[in-house]
């Protein structure tokens, strides 16, 4: 079996500015494939790449075995991307932007498939209207049905819950989820990392264009043991001797990593002898975030 996506030292420059650093991953067909990295780290760009939108200063990348070079038309056919931009024309009802959308793939009559994913995505009421006169939420919708109206047996989603309500995002996923088990490939982009724990069978980060992490999900929650303990204190002000433990600070509060789960009584220790007053605390084992932020921070 062909890898749905294979990229071969690609590397991307934009003029001094180095985007990819020798980026090398596949991902096997079938799989739910998570695609991390903060802002800035190459995520976008590398999907660009993979849609045909930009071209690699070097290296090779093949979607479904089709270079995306050489073979641009098989391997834009074969790729279904959501973009992180609401990108729409303002011109157009739902519905017209999907039989629009068909027709770049050279779909005459897609009706039933167009009713299909309308159904699905919650859009049937929203058929006729004019994209303008949808809400962010709505038009995200749309995104996601324009990647799906022609079959593509690989789908990118670029940050596609970003400033979505909490009611669209677990239809998406459900929706996402039984096309997965269709068959379909799924490579997902987000900052939301619980989502990403919680679909993805396996993970690569970025950081600075370089691939520093790729492995399964649970294999990369094995690399941190211990637990972790979320605190919001009165003062909001951390005591000294834990700040070595911070993994991260918010306006609500401190979420400390600790290698064993007897080390909350010095936690708790150092906080009683700083006069600091614990509102709310919680103890968890470490997940996603914490692997990321150790990874990054390396």
């Amino acid at each position: 079996m062909v890898p749905a996506i294979q990229v071969e030292h690609v590397v991307k420059r934009y003029g001094q500015l180095q985007a990819l650093a020798d980026v090398s991953l596949e991902v096997t067909q079938g799989e739910f494939f998570g695609l991390l990295g903060p802002n800035g780290a190459g995520k976008t760009t590398l999907i660009s790449i993979l849609a045909g939108l930009n071209i690699a200063t070097s290296g090779r990348a093949r979607v479904m075995d089709f270079d995306v070079v050489e073979r641009y038309r098989e391997a834009r056919r074969s790729l279904g991307v959501v973009p992180q931009e609401l990108v729409f024309d303002p011109f157009f009802t739902v519905r017209e932007t999907l039989a629009f959308q068909s027709g770049y793939f050279g779909i005459r009559d897609n009706r039933a498939w167009i009713d299909e994913l309308l159904h699905h995505l919650d859009l049937s009421e929203k058929a006729e209207t004019n994209m303008r006169q949808l809400s962010g939420g709505m038009k995200r919708r749309v995104l996601v049905a324009q990647a799906l109206v022609h079959k593509p047996p690989v789908i990118v989603l670029d940050e596609p819950t970003a400033g979505v309500d909490v009611e669209l995002r677990h239809a998406l996923w459900q929706f996402i989820r039984r096309l997965n088990q269709d068959g379909h490939t799924i490579v997902l982009t987000t900052h939301y990392l619980e989502e990403a724990e919680a679909l993805c069978g396996r993970i690569a980060m970025l950081k600075q264009g370089e691939i520093v992490a790729d492995d399964t999900t649970q294999n990369l929650l094995k690399r941190i043991s211990g637990c972790c303990v979320k605190l919001k204190l009165v003062p909001h002000a951390l005591p000294a001797a834990l700040k070595p433990l911070l993994a991260q600070e918010s306006e609500t509060g401190f979420r400390l990593a600790l290698r064993a789960y007897d080390e909350v009584e010095q936690v708790m220790a150092a906080l009683r002898e700083a006069g600091v007053k614990v509102q709310e605390m919680e103890v968890l084992p470490p997940d996603l975030e914490d692997v990321f932020v150790k990874i990054m921070n390396r």
